[in-house]
């Protein structure tokens, strides 16, 4: 079981975090540490998961902010209308989920 280190365990705070192995949890972990993390945490994502999957869990994360996602995709150089979370569409699909 791939382990993560303790400075992590603060992004974590929904799960048990000695349960969280970086193998089988990769995408949960790159998303979350994509959204909350700080440079530190980014550092240690980086030097754990290759760029493609770092890409992949940004083009298909249904979790980021627009804030968040907009900012790595500026970080990354990669296409707007490639990131799910940017697009048009998936932006109106999730306004009349909230009407309350």
């Amino acid at each position: 079981m791939k382990t993560l280190p303790q400075f992590l365990k603060k992004y974590f705070w929904d799960v048990d975090f000695s349960k969280l192995d970086k193998e089988i949890y990769g995408s949960f972990i790159i998303d979350r540490i994509l959204e909350e993390g700080d440079e530190k945490a980014v550092r240690w994502m980086r030097d754990n998961f290759d760029i493609a999957q770092i890409k992949n869990v940004l083009f298909n994360s249904k979790n980021l902010s627009p804030k968040s996602a907009n900012y790595w995709q500026l970080i990354f150089n990669l296409k707007r209308e490639k990131i799910l979370c940017l697009r048009k569409s998936f932006q109106k699909k999730q306004k009349p989920i909230w009407k309350y």
